[in-house]
């Protein structure tokens, strides 16, 4: 919650993660002076805005305009028909897969089980499950749909 409110209050993560880091040091080291320690989490936001005023005015002395802003290069965002034309040839793929195999890959990466909880899902070893999944992930590295092969 009090990283939701210090994004809130920044333009990127990486500054919400340094303000709340600094508020949180700013709070350990007030810790004597908080007479009710029930009420941390409005201390600490209390810590965040203050130290985020402060960074406030401190920024016009850090920042200087220059004639170009120096922007990102951006890369352009995948098709999105293109990505489903992607997926739907990758299912298809597993689905070509011996019924073993496809249900090792599906409970591995779609399920996103572990190996060890795909082996006590399927009542196998989990080294089956690490070669039976290596065998399959060969074959739809040769699948000629998916263009992996070389």
């Amino acid at each position: 919650m009090l990283l939701r409110t210090a994004r809130s209050l920044t333009s990127n993560v990486c500054d919400a993660e340094d303000l709340l880091q600094t508020a949180l040091t700013k709070t350990y080291l007030a810790w004597e002076r908080i007479e009710d320690h029930n009420a941390l989490d409005g201390y600490v936001r209390r810590a965040l805005v203050n130290t985020r005023t402060s960074q406030w005015r401190k920024r016009k002395i850090d920042e200087f305009a220059c004639e170009e802003l120096p922007e990102p290069e951006t890369v352009p965002a995948p098709d999105p028909a293109e990505r489903q034309v992607v997926r739907d040839a990758l299912w298809r793929a597993v689905l070509r897969l011996p019924d073993r195999q496809r249900a090792m890959v599906v409970l591995r990466y779609y399920e996103d089980l572990s190996e060890a909880q795909t082996a006590e899902v399927l009542g196998v070893s989990v080294g089956t499950v690490k070669s039976a999944v290596s065998r399959a992930l060969g074959k739809l590295r040769e699948d000629p749909e998916l263009g992996y092969a070389a």
